[in-house]
């Protein structure tokens, strides 16, 4: 089933930097901009979001002892096979991955949460392929 969307609506790109941001003020932004919550006829059950692209995710910043001693978890499907990665091991490897779970676990668990993902852009440098984007900031 496809999720209904305003038909009168054009989508508006969003460019932040995450380059000394704190991941979770930086987390409610994004899915705030994803679900269309930024716009005055907010309503809960359309998909009424825009595009948001993220640069710089590796230079994110987290408050306290986040970065020692938060942890990642995955379950492969067999028995006794939980999988666990700190958030260090996974700066290292997939930066843009720590600001995409965090919005993640933001979005409302129904069918529009694969919706809004799609429409996230998750860059690790400054660079990214969107240049010919109208972008609102």
């Amino acid at each position: 089933m496809k999720a209904q969307k305003n038909q009168n609506q054009d989508r508006r790109w969003h460019l932040l930097d995450a380059d000394g941001a704190v991941l979770g003020r930086l987390s409610t932004q994004v899915a705030g901009a994803l679900r269309g919550k930024i716009y005055p006829g907010f309503r809960p059950n359309l998909d009424q979001g825009d595009f948001v692209v993220v640069i710089n995710c590796g230079k994110v910043r987290l408050t306290g002892n986040k970065e020692e001693q938060k942890r990642y978890y995955h379950h492969t499907g067999y028995l006794g096979n939980l999988k666990e990665t700190s958030l260090a091991e996974l700066r290292a490897k997939k930066p843009e991955e720590i600001i995409r779970r965090a919005v993640w676990g933001m979005l409302p668990k129904n069918k529009l949460r694969d919706i809004f993902m799609k429409r996230l852009k998750v860059y690790a440098g400054a660079t990214h392929p969107h240049t010919n984007a109208k972008f609102k900031n």
